[in-house]
């Protein structure tokens, strides 16, 4: 994977990861792309300094750490809640609000809620960008 800066046209700036260069730009050109922050589509790749690996974070002279699972697992859910704060929440009104401001008949904004899994999966079949956050029940 392919960790890329990437900003809306608005200045939002965020990371996207892609299994490379061709992936970032044929998911860019099919609309799959779209900021955190306001859900916009218009976005482009920022300037980034490379990673490089030394001894310290691993690498040929010196192996990582193995990671613990559920450590790896708790810490993502963490990271993706406070992502949600500030967030509007719309209930159990989300995918239909998802849907509404993917297709620009509500006001570009920042929601979260609840949803079946039929409903995220057809959320993402059709290409809007949501993340699934686990509650703590589900990280066991």
């Amino acid at each position: 994977m392919i960790v890329f800066d990437v900003a809306c046209e608005l200045g939002h700036r965020f990371e996207g990861w892609f299994a490379s260069a061709e992936a970032f730009a044929s998911q860019n050109e099919r609309g799959l792309v779209t900021c955190p922050v306001c859900g916009s589509g218009r976005v482009t790749r920022q300037l980034s300094a490379p990673y490089v690996s030394t001894p310290r974070h691993g690498g040929p002279d010196r192996p990582s750490a193995p990671l613990d699972p559920a450590t790896v697992r708790r810490q993502l859910a963490a990271s993706l809640r406070a992502m949600a704060v500030g967030a509007e929440d719309v209930g159990q009104a989300f995918a239909e609000e998802a849907r509404r401001i993917h297709y620009g008949e509500s006001d570009p904004r920042r929601v979260r809620g609840q949803a079946s899994r039929e409903d995220v999966e057809s959320l993402l079949d059709e290409g809007i960008g949501i993340l699934p956050v686990p509650g703590d029940d589900d990280l066991h």
